[in-house]
């Protein structure tokens, strides 16, 4: 393999991460932002209002989000493993 082509393999893994990772990251840190706001304008700071909502809605989104994620994996193996094939 050349040089060219393996910094190509991990631009592309590095999409994945950020393409698999990306949506969960972003549903906690929706939900975190608005239950940080909602304890700043209760003044309620309680360590489990703010924990277990978000590992609820987390997981949810991990199980509603799961086919995409999976999805994504599977298209970028697959695109490995083709081209592992095409050097042969």
């Amino acid at each position: 393999m050349e040089f060219d082509v393996n910094i190509e393999s991990l631009r592309g893994a590095f999409w994945q991460i950020i393409m698999a990772s990306g949506p969960i990251l972003a549903v906690a840190l929706a939900v975190g932002l608005v239950i940080g706001i909602l304890q700043a304008a209760t003044s309620i700071n309680e360590m489990t209002l703010s924990f277990v909502p978000k590992l609820v809605i987390v997981l949810a989104a991990m199980a509603g989000l799961s086919t995409f994620m999976m999805q994504q994996m599977v298209d970028y193996f697959a695109t490995i493993f083709e081209q592992i094939r095409l050097l042969q």
